[in-house]
């Protein structure tokens, strides 16, 4: 299946492997890109620039494949040494970065006179149109489905993916609610020209995570996702758990008036961690979408990628093209 984002990334199906916090290393990103799609490793995830190259060092000894970095851009009070942590991307030969939070275009001339192919994750179209302008190659269009930030508007995919179609000229995949080849045909027909998958990669047998992240994925249903922190207006789409109920509670007690130190108990990255790397499932929340309802296996990324190729043909060969001739 060849689309302008197999042509952009050089990559065999059109399928890309989202950037998540403590789940994005080289294990998972390079059997991803094995397996014909784009695998990405999380830059911040990696506590300096140093430990990032050698991570991309690392990654290059288990794929000869195109495969990415993810670096998302913070507010500047917290902002990491963005410069060297590109020095890092293009000395690792790193042809693809996916850039998320902020607006990335102070980053932009590095990254493209170094032949860089940049795809910005945005929620709106008016972010993508943005994304566009400031010389994006791509966009990843997360839908209000999506596990980790949907930003603020809560536009679900199928509205905000023909939105997209209608205004940009650039490439995009769907984000948020990907997990099979219905996924993937419906985000064709949407006019996305592939899809990005977070959640549903985290329970592949290859992710770095603890088996009883995979299980309580498997078990979840689409109705066990919550959001928190809206009212500092930096939502996030979390699991359930014993955490995230608490911080609901503080939410609903202290309203608008909610500070991030109210709840930075629940919410910190290093709560998160002790959920996905030593399986502790009520120390914090931690990101997942309304896709863990579509989940069911736990299959190694190649059994993953192939079954989703396969089924997408039989969809568009079989019930599609029957349903034409009827």
């Amino acid at each position: 299946m060849k689309t302008r984002i197999t042509e952009l990334f050089g990559i065999q199906h059109p399928i890309i492997q989202g950037g998540m916090h403590f789940v994005g290393y080289a294990e998972l990103a390079s059997a991803v890109s094995n397996a014909g799609g784009l695998g990405i490793i999380t830059g911040l995830t990696q506590p300096t620039p140093e430990d990032l190259a050698k991570e991309i060092a690392r990654c290059r000894e288990m794929t000869d494949k195109p495969f990415g970095v993810n670096l998302t851009f913070l507010p500047s009070f917290q902002a990491p040494p963005y410069p060297e942590y590109i020095d890092a991307i293009i000395a690792g030969g790193v042809k693809a970065v996916e850039t998320a939070g902020r607006n990335p275009q102070e980053h932009m001339p590095r990254m493209k006179a170094a032949g860089i192919k940049v795809i910005h994750k945005c929620t709106s179209v008016r972010h993508s149109l943005k994304a566009e302008a400031i010389g994006c190659d791509a966009v990843s269009v997360d839908g209000f489905e999506c596990g980790g930030h949907p930003g603020e508007d809560d536009i679900p995919n199928m509205i905000l993916l023909p939105r997209a179609a209608e205004e940009l000229k650039i490439p995009f995949v769907a984000s948020g609610g990907m997990a099979d080849a219905r996924s993937l045909v419906a985000s064709l027909a949407l006019g996305a020209e592939g899809m990005n998958m977070g959640t549903r990669f985290i329970a592949t047998r290859e992710a770095p995570v603890h088996e009883n992240v995979k299980r309580a994925l498997v078990a979840a249903s689409e109705l066990q996702t919550r959001l928190v922190m809206r009212p500092l207006r930096n939502t996030e789409r979390v699991l359930m758990n014993a955490a995230v109920e608490q911080v609901l509670r503080i939410e609903a007690e202290r309203g608008a008036q909610t500070t991030i130190g109210d709840i930075r108990q629940y919410v910190a990255g290093g709560q998160s961690k002790l959920v996905l790397h030593e399986g502790q499932m009520d120390a914090g929340a931690w990101s997942c979408g309304m896709v863990a309802g579509l989940i069911h296996d736990i299959p190694t990324v190649k059994e993953l990628i192939d079954r989703i190729m396969s089924e997408a043909e039989a969809l568009i060969r079989g019930r599609l093209e029957r349903l034409l001739a009827a």
